[in-house]
């Protein structure tokens, strides 16, 4: 049985796989320790540390225009809004995403981490023209070849994104999760679940990636794969159906549900996620995080295209 590196975080939907409950036939999976999983990308994309990795979905993206050796299977694991991650200054100017127009607007990490691009589009949404912004990172790119927008720059060294929002520095940060009774969110508390309502999905934010060696050695590894992830993630959503509630996570999935009525929050597959990739595709060519749009067809491994769990 041939036994795979493998680099994922636990939660819900992929549980019953890390506990052993569920394999992929003919493999094993040998999970990494990696206490920040964000690491554990950049070694995914920089020196392909692992067989098989959990990976955010615009770094994936990212990383294959810029050649890299893994191809996706459309395993979405992780899925959440992110309408209430720019935050501002309670008591400060800015009071709508238009305020933030000509402004300076912090980012957690770098600028192609999926939570901001997802963010970034949010602002959009609610009016403002994110070409107007300046956009300071706090750290680098996973993707070391990839360069940014002209808008785009680095935050001073040694400064964390909350000392510049509290200096007045920065007019707004995202995805940064500052915990400080100073900061609130900017927009408002119900947006994203009026997105929900508007569109019918959650935005995706992890995805399953394979090394390309291996699909070609092992064609029939990223069926395997597929089939155990989602077995794991049928029984995560079985529990929430029996009335699971422990994280947050959890009662947003049961919230997800009562609103578009739909039993699985986390459908895995090309065909139930086509639109919200297309969305995030969109996003990502108009914030200047790819240089073109990409085929759905050609992201994911070629076995994995049909089917649906």
């Amino acid at each position: 049985m041939r036994q795979l590196s493998t680099l994922t975080r636990a939660q819900g939907a992929n549980r019953a796989l890390i506990d052993g409950d569920v394999t992929p036939s003919g493999y094993s999976l040998t999970f990494a320790e990696e206490p920040v999983l964000v690491k554990g990308f950049r070694k995914m994309v920089r020196g392909l540390e692992y067989d098989v990795a959990e990976l955010a979905v615009t770094t994936y993206l990212t990383a294959k225009e810029h050649g890299a050796a893994f191809t996706a299977l459309p395993i979405f694991i992780v899925r959440d809004f992110h309408h209430g991650k720019t935050q501002v200054l309670e008591d400060g100017p800015i009071r709508t995403a238009a305020d933030l127009t000509g402004k300076r607007v912090g980012v957690n990490r770098g600028y192609t981490v999926t939570a901001g691009v997802w963010a970034r589009a949010a602002l959009a949404d609610a009016g403002l023209d994110l070409s107007s912004v300046t956009w300071v990172l706090s750290g680098d790119e996973h993707v070391a070849t990839y360069v940014p927008p002209a808008n785009v720059e680095s935050a001073p060294e040694g400064r964390t994104l909350e000392e510049l929002l509290l200096a007045g520095e920065l007019d707004a940060v995202v995805n940064a999760g500052i915990e400080n009774d100073a900061v609130v969110s900017l927009l408002p508390a119900d947006a994203a679940w009026d997105s929900l309502k508007e569109t019918g999905f959650v935005p995706v934010n992890h995805l399953v990636v394979v090394r390309d060696d291996l699909i070609a050695e092992h064609p029939d590894l990223p069926v395997a794969l597929f089939e155990a992830f989602a077995e794991a993630k049928r029984r995560y959503v079985a529990r929430l159906q029996d009335g699971l509630a422990e994280t947050k996570q959890d009662r947003n999935f049961q919230r997800f549900t009562e609103i578009t009525g739909d039993a699985d929050p986390l459908p895995y597959g090309v065909e139930p996620n086509r639109a919200v990739l297309e969305k995030l595709m969109e996003n990502a060519v108009a914030q200047g995080i790819l240089t073109q749009p990409v085929a759905i067809e050609d992201v994911f491994a070629a076995e994995t295209l049909h089917l649906q769990g």
